[in-house]
């Protein structure tokens, strides 16, 4: 199923977001927090442009990217400053789903083939601002790139009938009426620039009036009308409420009709407080708001799982979670793999911080890195050599023997595993 995306841009210029390409007037939210704001408010994608300009200008806004990859919570498209295909390895690695191409530029027209070939088509975006930038470079987009972003409002007709390539349409400001006019050009995939920027907030209704017409977004549709829930007494329905990255439970409440339709219309949780008889946005007086990833049915149809991005901490009390008082446990090993991964890491970065003495972690930090590079090329060997025996718990012993040495590094590195789970997740 194709939707059809909205796509706000974020302009990086001397570490800052600005307007826009023409109009360097700084914005009073600091990059990160304004891609985790267009995210927040259902942006399918993001682009950033980085208009840094000098090698160490650019370096710093990498850093940036990487941190706005890690906050918006949806698709990055890097772009900008792009001379070979390093820079596209390095937009890929802070974390953008895609990286840009300038076709402006005849250099970057000829990176085309070879960063496509290296990272995968669907890696690849053309950044056009001419239609013959498209005409003349026909076979090598379609061969070797997935979408094109226009970034010049006047060649959207002429490169909309031209582009055998979805579209990417940049447009300063737009009507309604023509915004259903771009979106229903079967080649056209997305909305982006000035006039999504400046209507952020108003996605959710934008996408329901094309919902209307007849294009296809992406909303928070519901698949389970409410009156196919089985209500308790009260006419509510419980809601169980788990941090989407991690599962964990962070509290537990109820929904009426309205709430349910409100957290549908604002992708934000809405719920009914029983013990004000109101609906009750959470997050609406501390900003801990909860913002909607799936609602999921049980097979009764009278308990909802709400996965959510939690900003902030769930619990009144300050808490992450509500669930910490704890009644009894029986000695268990946690069978969760990343959470055995975090309990380890926080040990081996423990140790970095407060030394032990005896401890092999403290000896190989001390070493420093070419000690724990060689271990973990020693690891490794051990592993090949295991795997050729028939007996696979030698292999089990050794691979946990290399994660061991892999997370010395990682925690040398100050790598997270929520940022190595992030990159699989891409792949």
């Amino acid at each position: 199923m194709s939707y059809k995306k909205f796509i706000p841009c974020i302009y990086l210029y001397k570490g800052n977001a600005v307007k826009g390409f023409d109009d360097r007037t700084i914005l009073d939210t600091n990059p990160a927090a304004l891609g985790r704001f267009y995210g927040d408010n259902n942006a399918d994608e993001l682009i950033v442009y980085d208009m840094s300009e000098g090698d160490a200008e650019h370096e710093e806004a990498l850093d940036i990217v990487k941190a706005i990859c890690a906050d918006a919570e949806i698709p990055v498209i890097g772009a900008g400053n792009v001379k070979r295909m390093e820079d596209i390895k390095k937009l890929l690695y802070a974390g953008c789903r895609k990286a840009a191409l300038n076709y402006s530029k005849p250099e970057n027209i000829a990176l085309t083939e070879e960063v496509s070939k290296k990272f995968g088509k669907d890696k690849i975006v053309a950044c056009v601002s001419e239609t013959a930038a498209i005409t003349e470079n026909e076979a090598v987009l379609e061969q070797y790139v997935c979408e094109i972003v226009l970034v010049k409002e006047k060649a959207l007709k002429s490169a909309i009938a031209v582009s055998k390539c979805p579209l990417i349409v940049s447009v300063p400001e737009v009507s309604l009426d023509k915004l259903l006019e771009l979106l229903a050009y079967d080649n056209v995939c997305g909305i982006s620039g000035y006039a999504i920027n400046e209507n952020a907030q108003e996605l959710l209704t934008i996408k329901s009036l094309c919902q209307n017409s007849g294009i296809l977004v992406n909303t928070f549709e519901p698949a389970i009308r409410w009156e196919e829930f089985k209500l308790n007494s009260d006419g509510h329905v419980t809601v169980v409420v788990q941090d989407y990255k991690t599962d964990e439970v962070l509290m537990v409440a109820y929904m009426n009709e309205e709430a349910y339709n409100t957290t549908l219309k604002t992708g934000k949780m809405t719920y009914y407080s029983r013990s004000r008889q109101e609906l009750w946005v959470k997050g609406e007086t501390s900003g801990h708001y909860q913002y909607v990833k799936s609602l999921t049915a049980d097979c009764d149809k009278d308990t909802i799982l709400a996965k959510v991005s939690q900003v902030g901490a769930a619990c009144h009390t300050g808490a992450h979670s509500c669930f910490f008082n704890e009644i009894m446990s029986k000695e268990y090993e946690e069978a969760n793999p990343l959470r055995v991964f975090e309990r380890v890491f926080d040990v081996i970065k423990d140790r970095k911080v407060h030394p032990k003495e005896g401890s092999y972690t403290n000896y190989l930090f001390d070493k420093g890195i070419d000690k724990i590079l060689k271990k973990l090329g020693e690891e490794a060997t051990e592993i090949v050599i295991a795997a050729k025996n028939p007996n696979a718990n030698e292999v089990k012993y050794e691979i946990s023997d290399f994660l061991y040495h892999m997370m010395v590094l990682m925690a040398e590195k100050e790598i997270t595993w929520e940022e190595i789970t992030a990159e699989l997740a891409k792949r």
